[in-house]
């Protein structure tokens, strides 16, 4: 049973109790308690207003279980500054919402002899207030596993340093995180430590733990936070303004959205055929020709369904009217144009797309056996080594084809690979894939943290090799059917990555040449991972190994079959063993076994 809005945390406590809740209810009902008391007994004027039981609770009551799990609640009054922030992000004359300060973070003793020694000295009490929420149990234990010469101790010395805690609170959005990791890394901060959090409502907290800036002081850092906000709002304006303008101008969205990226001027020339053009695209589908049937997923910004395009099964990926917004009409519009222009059987096909509002939609083909992500961590299935491996050579030469195309997907993993009815695998999703700038190499960025590059999570410049990295974390997906980082939530999993050169683990039994490919799939230097094309070798000389060790076992385990049994029985006859008028069926069945 839920909890009311309006319920105290002082009676939720024995209702709780006598009803029999969920372990993560009382852990809410607990810690809420808990800041509660805190803040009564320290006299904190908030605490002394009517109702204020009831506002705490709904505080807690609107996030997720893991925040009461995860916040410090020796820290009661930051409780009341994410309230605070929360309760700002309403007005949109606000948003977003965020607060600066210090903090410091307390050393951890590795159990060195340097670090007993000190641990039994009397600690000097911080200077600064600890983080919020701490540092991640589970990241710091997932970076002892990391031997790249980092030590406890040099690791302890960085983060008792004072660090800047940022926390940001707005309306959830599609790519916020992105936007707002993308913001701290153009100011010139370094994230260590970094906890997300959506509320039931529709919004957001986000608190960073950072370094970077080159001073204790917060007044500065807080205006450089601002200036770049503003600088981000204006451009997302700007861009609206755009669609605005076509969208009352009757004109498809298209031709402005990817104006920057392509501009034709048709010229006719002497020595080819010109085409005759009727003046509309040849993939712009009416809608009315659209008969959609059953959906097959749904998610917060549009649903999927399988439906019909003249007679020939399709499937519909519709974007929500009442959700749209520029920067996902920025998304569609850039995913119809990377998906035009290829053709490859293994690249999800692209049939066509309605640009027009309302009626926003793509329509492609039809993949009956679902996605890999599905199949593996839904369905949990499991994939033997040579399938393994036919579905890793379908992919790579998908990723092969769009690179010798100067197109990178930037959000390559198992949810974007998608199975026909003849497990086929073909790389889908195209929503975030860019054309690769002509200097070689872009910026911002993009994509899914467990499986993102260390160089696009650092913002820094980056070019294909950043898929070949996504590529390396499929390929253990693959192998092992456990998601990447499991252990961690996906920003603590950035954050390892990029600071500590966390990789996932690979089995000891793994093929000695699949592990070394891994092992350089995900190199921190992206000149030292491989194209897709020797990829695809590596891949195809292993499958013919597999295949040739899987043909010796059954010529081991069998003398050749029934062609094998009826040359022995025609031998036999010939050395006048057995007769022409024995048991046929009877030999071949002793001959076989």
């Amino acid at each position: 049973m839920a909890m009311e809005d309006n319920e105290s945390c002082s009676s939720s406590v024995m209702e709780s109790a006598a009803g029999g809740k969920s372990r993560q209810h009382r852990k809410k009902v607990e810690v809420c308690n808990e800041v509660l008391r805190r803040l009564k007994e320290s006299s904190h004027p908030e605490a002394q207003e009517p109702a204020f039981d009831d506002q705490l609770w709904a505080h807690f009551s609107r996030l997720p279980a893991r925040y009461a799990t995860d916040v410090n609640v020796e820290r009661a009054e930051d409780v009341l500054t994410h309230k605070r922030l929360l309760y700002l992000a309403h007005d949109p004359a606000s948003r977003p919402a965020f607060e600066v300060r210090l903090v410091q973070v307390a050393p951890i003793s590795d159990g060195t002899s340097a670090d007993s020694v000190q641990s039994r000295l009397p600690r000097k009490r911080s200077i600064h207030p600890p983080p919020a929420f701490g540092s991640s149990p589970n990241l710091e234990a997932s970076t002892s596993k990391v031997q790249d010469g980092d030590s406890s101790v040099n690791a302890g010395a960085k983060f008792s340093r004072p660090m800047h805690e940022i926390t940001f609170s707005t309306d959830d959005k599609p790519k916020l995180l992105s936007q707002l990791t993308s913001l701290l890394a153009e100011v010139g901060l370094n994230i260590q430590e970094a906890h997300a959090f959506s509320t039931v409502d529709g919004y957001s907290l986000d608190v960073f733990v950072v370094d970077g800036w080159p001073n204790e002081e917060v007044e500065q850092l807080r205006d450089a936070v601002e200036k770049e906000l503003l600088k981000v709002e204006f451009e997302y304006s700007l861009f609206a303004f755009w669609v605005i303008r076509d969208t009352l101008g009757h004109n498809s969205i298209l031709s402005r959205l990817l104006g920057e990226h392509e501009q034709i001027e048709i010229k006719c020339e002497p020595d080819h055929l010109t085409i005759p053009s009727d003046g509309t695209d040849v993939w712009e589908i009416d809608p009315q020709i659209l008969k959609i049937e059953n959906k097959v997923a749904s998610g917060s910004y549009g649903d999927l369904y399988k439906g019909k395009y003249c007679s020939q099964e399709v499937a519909i990926k519709i974007l929500k009217a009442e959700r749209s917004n520029s920067e996902l009409q920025k998304e569609f519009a850039q995913e119809v144009y990377i998906m035009r222009k290829v053709r490859h059987k293994n690249v999800v096909q692209f049939i066509g797309a309605c640009t027009r509002h309302p009626n926003l939609c793509i329509v492609t083909e039809y993949m009956s056996g679902g996605s890999v992500y599905d199949y593996l961590h839904k369905q949990k299935g499991t994939f033997k080594f040579p399938s393994l491996l036919k579905v890793a050579i379908d992919v790579s030469k998908g990723m092969n084809y769009l690179h010798q195309n100067n197109i990178i997907h930037r959000d390559l993993k198992a949810a974007n690979l998608l199975m026909d009815e003849n497990e086929v695998v073909k790389v889908a999703d195209f929503g975030v894939a860019r054309v690769k700038a002509q200097t070689g190499v872009m910026t911002a960025e993009t994509g899914t943290y467990r499986w993102m590059a260390p160089e696009v999570i650092e913002h820094k410049p980056y070019d294909h090799k950043a898929d070949v990295f996504s590529f390396g974390v499929v390929l253990w997906e693959l192998l092992t059917g456990k998601l990447p980082y499991e252990y961690l939530t996906p920003l603590q999993a950035a954050v390892g990555v990029v600071q500590k050169a966390l990789r996932p683990t690979v089995p000891k039994r793994t093929h000695p040449m699949f592990a070394e490919l891994l092992e350089r799939c995900w190199k921190q230097d992206p000149t030292l991972r491989p194209d897709f094309s020797e990829i695809t070798e590596v891949l195809q000389q292993i499958a013919k190994e597999v295949g040739d060790d899987a043909q010796d076992r059954r010529t081991e385990k069998s003398p050749g079959g029934f062609f094998s049994a009826m040359k022995t029985w025609t031998s036999l006859i010939g050395e006048k063993k057995i007769s022409r008028t024995s048991n046929l069926s009877l030999i071949l069945v002793n001959l076989l076994s």
